[in-house]
């Protein structure tokens, strides 16, 4: 038996599924990942500094008009819509297999798919507060062109997207959260993610099941503790499980 129809045996026999998605889960919504081929982290276009320091907090703090330039126009895709692997694992949820998805990913494409409980480590796009009032703002309120640095209508803050940067900390109610739906998983299944950005990736490391399913187009370092690995398109594989469950 091939690697997919066991893990399509899994899901079939589970009730208690959890899944964990990287960047790879929306390359087929046409939002580059990082570090592959044609990744953001391989781009060198008009910006002077590498991606990685230009989305860290000191860049952020530092230059912040340029930080917006580069947040702009390399992290929002507002024409992106959910690929067969944002559909399929709102169908999981749906028929009540999926108990949650704990995403690093900012596009807010796995509720867009109809997933109701999202944990997203890393934020999202669609949220955005004044640093120095609170005051709540949307992505239209970031993406205005006649403001190069977002302020805040209230107070004149500067308004921050609601992102995890470098050198910041994850949010440690999303964190206890994804590390108590991950050790009470069944089955858990991992997609489109390198397992190289921690703590993030760490989180794996609270699995006690023994059905861990990684699906990533490349190697990962968990590769060798998986009990299944998929080589392949998150939205292809996910849509041959779907397919093969459907009820």
């Amino acid at each position: 038996m091939d690697n997919l129809q066991t893990a399509i045996n899994f899901i079939k026999n589970s009730s208690n599924i959890v899944a964990f998605t990287g960047a790879g889960a929306s390359t087929e919504s046409n939002i580059p990942d990082f570090r592959s081929a044609g990744g953001l982290y391989r781009e060198n276009e008009k910006y002077k500094y590498p991606p990685e320091y230009m989305l860290s907090h000191t860049f952020f703090m530092k230059h912040t008009e340029e930080f917006f330039d580069f947040y702009k126009n390399k992290m929002i895709y507002r024409d992106a819509r959910p690929n067969n692997c944002h559909i399929g694992l709102a169908r999981l949820e749906e028929i009540g297999k999926l108990k949650a998805v704990i995403t690093q990913n900012i596009d807010g494409l796995h509720q867009l798919a109809g997933s109701k409980n999202v944990l997203e480590l890393h934020g999202s796009v669609y949220r955005n507060y004044c640093m120095k009032c609170g005051a709540a703002f949307d992505l239209d309120y970031i993406m205005d062109e006649g403001k190069p640095v977002p302020k805040c209508n209230k107070c004149g803050g500067i308004v921050k997207p609601d992102v995890v940067l470098y050198e910041e900390a994850l949010d440690h109610d999303v964190l206890n959260k994804s590390i108590a739906f991950i050790k009470a998983a069944d089955v858990l299944i991992v997609i489109g993610t390198s397992l190289v950005v921690y703590p993030a990736a760490g989180l794996i490391n609270y699995y006690r099941g023994d059905k861990l399913i990684l699906i990533n187009k490349s190697p990962t370092p968990y590769d060798n503790v998986a009990r299944l690995v998929i080589k392949g398109n998150a939205g292809d594989v996910m849509k041959s499980i779907i397919n093969s469950i459907a009820v």
